[in-house]
This record gives structure tokens, C-alpha cells and sequence, in this order.
């Protein structure tokens, strides 16, 4: 995804929010209105997709504006850090998706490449420059990692110009080598593999192990900033090439593709890789963003992991929690369901974590402020409770007005997630099988609350999980092992 500079299609908004992550008591409501609604089901023993986490992104510099680049204290830094990273204070991410740079300058919304003196030919060694920061995500991930962070994952938006067919890092371009370009500089793809291997060679000395890594972003939409362009059968081909190079220079750091701008669209991506067995081989996980269409089905019939690895509405800061934008929390908190339920996706990452201005991002800084929008308690309401290695079950709500999913922890805890997008009240009437769990808290998410713990919102009773649901809102039950209360 581009950095800060695509209005038109990445900025956010919201009404400033506090993301409220305590215990509160709430007065139920009344009466619900879909009190007769037919029961729904959750089905344990009916088994789908690993979850492997949710996730964010700080690159583009906005790691180092975390940590002061503008001003923002070194607490706020923290506060900050903890509320996207901490389960018991924030949102529990799992995730954190680092930018590969590839500019030559450090102008602010660049990312510095870390060979930025071109060889004299591919075939020379490249002269790496590394300065142990990198934007500041060196720091965050340290940061991350110390609320239990383990996946880092990293994604190249370009290849350094020299590598490429326009002899830049920005406005499109292809890699040359692949199939379909024709360089007087010749064939680049091993020495593009090589540079990446040395990337996560860098955070390893730092302390910080990529698991997973993508040399492409969006190959699909030209920005004009840095970006690379590959058809399907281009991307094919240098996963060819790169996924051997990685395989043998960077062990245990995983290939995965391709990262395209829309999830229909990318598709085609892991369509092209699947069909040749060669490249088939060397890619772990598929990936493609929500921009361009959302994901509502699945992107592959591999059993390979999707992830969803990019999305962020439209509008400007601020937003409310319900206002109609596809900027609102709950618009959000629909956009996870779709993406988990209905397109089997593995992972859910959202663009930017914090950023500035009139942001998309989950959090806003300015100066030595910062507000977080109900988009964060949104995305916690799934991601303080899912954890890294779940598993999504069959669920359904018998309510067209009740989105369900429902989640098996590797602890042993189960988790439903409900949303009701209808107007008015209601209440869910779930029966049970092969549940673990038989005590039930519920947390409430909405415009005035923040994952807040509400007692008497659910209960299990004869094999029956029955929760109130109040409108326009995202209970989220967790089921522990222990007595049901009948």
C-alpha cells in the first residue's frame, strides 16, 4: 500500500475516541426485537481456517513519528505502542508488517533503500548501507515484540531503480529480468532476491526475526511513489527466482505473495503461482488487499493461508462509529467479518496503526498528542480475543441482521463474535456443539463502548448461548472452560 499521499483513497476519519479496554457494567436493553428470530448454531467440531493474527503497519516513517520524529513524547510513544500491541490495554495485535525501503533519500514518507550505490552489474555484490533505525521500525518492532509480538512480516513496495525497467523506485516499473522486459542493465531477479535476503539479515543482527517477506505491493496499481508493477505471470516468474535466493540466505523466512490492490484482482496472482509448480513451491501464503473489492470469497483454492493483508476506508479524520462511511468502526468491525468468514482469509492487517493529519490510520498523532479512533476498538473486539494459531468453526446466527463467526483458541477457550448490524435490539440464540467453553463473558463494543466487559449481556444454558445484542453494536462472548450457568 502507498503511504500517506493517496487521498483519494486512504484517508480515514473519525470522531476521536478513547478506546475504552476496562470493565464496565452496562444496563441491558429492553425487549429485544428479534427476540422470535429462529436459533443459529456455532459447530466446533466443524473446522476451517488457521487464524494467524492481525496486524498493522508503521511504515512510511511513521514508526520514527511514534517515536518523537514530531515531537510526541516518549511516553505517549508507549501509551501508544500499548494500545495497538498490549492485550490487557489494547487491541492484542499480533502482527506487525514492515516496509523494505527503496528510495535514496530520507525525505519524510520515504523508506531508505539499504543499497543505494548501483552496482556495476547484477552479477557485482551490492553495497548495503544500514543504520540499525530503518524508519523507526527497528525500534517498534522491539517494542511490539516485548507485548508478545512473534509474526513480522516484510513487504517491498519496490525493488532500488536501478533494478528496474524505468531506472526508478517510483511511478510503476517492472523488475527486469522477468518475463517480458528486455534491460540493457540485464537480468536482476537473483540480485533482487539477494538484496531482500540481506534486509531480513539486518533485522536478525538486530534481534528481530522476519518470518514472513513479499517483494512486491500492490502490483497491480501504478502510484507515484514507490511501487513496481507485475502481471501474473511476471510475479510467477520471479517468485521462481527470489523464493530459492531466500530460501538459502535467509532460512526460516517464508515467501509470501502477491499483495495485490483488490482481492478479486489478486486472484489472478495466486491463480498464475499455483498453476506452475516450480513457483507453487516456494510461496507459503497468498495475499491481496481490500481496495479495489473487498474480500467476500475466498482467494484461492490452495490450502496455503490467505492473508488480507491491507485495507483502510475512505473520509477524514474524525469519524463516528456509525455514520455510513466505510470509515466507521463498525463498518470496519463488518470488513473483518467478511474477510474472515466469508473469504477464509488467515490474517487481517490494516494499513497504518498511527499516523498524522487527516489519517485512515487507528490512531492520530499530533505533536505531542494522540487520539485513537472507535476503527481500534473495533478491530480489538476480534483481535484481543482471536489469538495467533485459532481455528474459525462453522457458526451462523439464523439472523440475516447478525453477523456470526466463532473461533477455537489453542488454549482451549472458544469465541464468538456477533454483530448487529440491524437498528433495533435483538437477541442471539446459538445452540452449542462440541463446545469447550460453558462460562460465558461478553464484551461490548460500540459507539460508547470500547471492548468493554458487560456482565449479564450472555449466557449458556442448555446447551444454548444466548447474548443480547445491542443495535449497531459487536458483542464479543468468550467462552471458558467451567460449569455452564443454568
Amino acid at each position: 500500500m502507498p503511504s500517506q499521499h493517496r487521498p483519494q483513497r486512504r484517508r480515514l476519519g473519525l470522531f476521536a475516541a478513547t478506546l475504552a479496554l476496562t470493565s464496565a457494567a452496562l444496563a441491558l436493553p429492553g425487549t429485544p426485537a428479534g427476540a422470535d428470530t429462529a436459533p443459529g448454531r456455532i459447530d466446533f467440531s466443524q473446522r476451517h481456517q488457521r487464524i494467524d493474527g492481525f496486524g498493522v503497519s508503521e511504515a512510511f516513517q511513521r514508526a520514527a513519528v511514534i517515536h518523537g520524529l514530531n515531537g510526541l513524547s516518549a511516553e505517549k510513544g508507549d501509551e501508544i505502542v500499548k494500545l495497538l500491541f498490549s492485550r490487557g490495554d489494547g487491541a492484542g495485535l499480533s502482527m506487525l508488517r514492515l516496509g523494505v525501503g527503496s528510495s535514496t533519500d530520507e525525505v519524510y514518507d520515504h523508506m531508505r533503500t539499504i543499497a543505494p550505490t548501483p552496482p556495476a552489474s547484477p552479477d557485482e555484490p551490492l553495497a548495503y548501507a544500514w543504520d540499525g533505525n530503518d524508519g523507526g521500525q527497528v525500534w517498534l518492532a522491539k517494542e511490539a515484540r516485548k507485548y508478545g509480538v512473534k509474526r513480522f512480516i516484510a513487504d517491498a513496495w519496490s525493488a532500488p531503480g536501478y533494478m528496474k525497467t524505468t531506472g526508478s523506485d517510483a511511478n510503476g516499473g517492472t523488475l527486469c529480468g522477468v518475463v517480458g522486459t528486455d534491460c540493457a542493465s540485464g537480468d536482476w531477479r537473483t540480485a533482487y532476491g539477494r538484496y531482500l535476503a540481506q534486509y531480513v539479515k539486518f533485522y536478525k543482527q538486530e534481534g528481530i526475526r522476519i518470518t514472513d517477506l513479499n517483494f512486491t505491493n500492490e502490483p497491480d496499481w501504478q502510484a507515484t511513489y514507490a511501487s513496481m508493477l507485475f502481471t501474473p505471470e511476471q510475479a510467477a516468474d520471479a517468485v521462481k527466482s527470489i523464493g530459492p535466493v531466500l530460501r538459502a540466505e535467509a532460512p526460516g523466512t517464508k515467501l509470501y505473495c502477491c499483495d495485490s490492490f483488490g482481492w478479486d484482482q489478486g486472484k489472478a496472482y495466486a491463480a498464475a503461482i499455483a498453476a506452475d509448480p516450480a513457483a507453487e513451491k516456494e510461496v507459503s501464503a497468498y495475499s491481496a488487499h481490500g481496495y479495489a473489492s473487498a474480500p467476500t470469497s475466498p482467494l484461492t483454492d490452495s490450502p496455503k493461508p490467505a492473508w488480507m493483508t491491507e485495507w483502510a476506508g475512505s473520509g477524514v479524520w474524525p469519524s463516528k462509529w456509525d455514520d455510513g462511511t466505510n470509515a466507521a468502526g463498525l463498518y470496519v468491525a463488518e470488513h473483518i467479518h467478511d474477510a474472515l468468514a466469508r473469504a477464509d482469509s488467515s490474517a487481517y492487517l490494516f494499513w497504518l496503526g498511527a499516523s498524522i493529519g487527516n489519517t485512515g490510520a487507528l490512531v492520530r498523532m499530533d505533536g505531542d498528542s494522540y487520539e485513537p479512533s472507535t476503527r481500534l476498538r473495533a478491530i480489538a473486539a476480534f483481535s484481543k480475543f482471536i489469538r495467533p494459531g485459532a481455528v474459525r468453526v462453522d457458526a451462523t446466527s439464523g439472523d440475516e441482521a447478525v453477523l456470526t463467526s466463532a473461533y477455537r483458541n489453542t488454549d482451549g477457550s472458544d469465541v464468538a463474535v456477533l454483530i448487529n448490524t440491524g437498528s433495533e435490539a435483538t437477541t442471539a440464540d446459538l445452540s452449542l456443539k462440541a463446545a469447550k467453553g460453558h462460562r460465558p463473558t461478553a464484551y461490548l463494543t460500540d459507539g460508547d463502548h470500547g471492548t468493554t466487559a458487560t456482565p449479564g449481556l450472555a449466557r449458556v444454558s442448555a446447551g444454548h448461548l444466548t447474548a443480547k445484542l445491542p443495535a449497531r453494536s459487536v458483542v464479543t462472548v468468550v467462552l471458558d472452560q467451567g460449569r455452564a450457568h443454568d
